[in-house]
């Protein structure tokens, strides 16, 4: 699923290609893609139309185009979504689901493969919808507070990993880029939180910040052709990966090889020298 970088470069697209224009015309063509949207395709087609995109914002893993109505369009990208600004003479994605057409003569287009992804109008949403208003801040979001954070995850009696892919606590933040930010941090996922020093949860968040901003810089990490940018561009960041989906190979910093365990019916990467297993651990 994308995660932080991934959305976020997608927002920046379409803050430079889609804010400023007016929608002159929605077709949704399954409907399943704005089943959020609980008074129907039709709705959600009138509300759209008609309307100026004034802003592209992001909370976590969620984008949403603030309307001059004061409305948002909330999007979820899910597994395999994609929003792709194409020229009007593009041919049909095959699992286009929604088309924006701007009064540019372009067109947003929601393709998504697997249908877990989906968008949906926020009445009064344009500066946070209420939708998403339990997520918390990412650490980018200037509301974010480290202080608050380490007071908060040092409370709780979990693992630490499963902590950081909580996102009432912290958004943004998935499988990758937590098991990227831990091996920069030198600690392990299943370190019981309760037993981490402020000292600890600085050298996480340090470590989270530093992944997810080289991520950034080089558009994401894209495993296959469904992580793209609004173009259609894949992201590099895979070919600088520390220790996701690098099992049985060296780590980079020491030579160990790496390890991946089981975790929540996905996978965890760690190196067993640069990050032992507590002897209490909490999964």
């Amino acid at each position: 699923m994308p995660e932080l970088p991934e959305v976020e470069v997608v927002r920046r697209g379409l803050a430079e290609h889609v804010v400023g224009r007016s929608v002159v015309a929605v077709e949704v063509r399954n409907a399943r893609s704005v089943r959020r949207h609980l008074a129907g395709p039709v709705d959600f087609v009138d509300r759209l139309t008609r309307r100026r995109v004034d802003a592209a914002r992001r909370r976590g893993k969620y984008l949403w185009l603030a309307l001059d109505d004061g409305s948002a369009v909330l999007g979820h990208l899910g597994m395999s979504g994609q929003l792709l600004v194409q020229p009007a003479t593009a041919p049909d994605e095959t699992h286009l689901r929604v088309r924006l057409v701007l009064d540019s003569g372009v067109q947003l287009r929601f393709v998504d493969q697997r249908m877990f992804g989906g968008l949906s109008m926020s009445e009064d949403g344009a500066a946070l919808p209420s939708e998403i208003a339990h997520i918390a801040p990412d650490p980018f979001d200037p509301a974010f507070g480290d202080d608050l954070f380490a007071t908060r995850i040092r409370r709780r009696r979990t693992g630490l990993k499963r902590a950081l892919l909580d996102q009432r606590l912290i958004s943004g933040v998935g499988n990758i880029y937590a098991d990227e930010g831990l091996w920069l941090a030198r600690l392990h996922y299943a370190r019981p939180t309760e037993t981490l020093t402020r000292v600890e949860v600085a050298r996480v968040l340090g470590g989270v910040r530093a992944v997810m901003s080289s991520a950034l810089s080089q558009g994401g990490t894209s495993f296959d052709a469904l992580y793209v940018d609004i173009n259609g561009r894949s992201g590099y960041f895979d070919r600088s990966l520390q220790v996701y989906g690098r099992d049985g190979q060296p780590c980079r910093r020491c030579r160990t090889p790496i390890r991946r365990d089981p975790f929540m019916n996905r996978s965890s990467y760690t190196c067993p020298r640069c990050q032992p297993r507590p002897r209490r651990a909490r999964w």
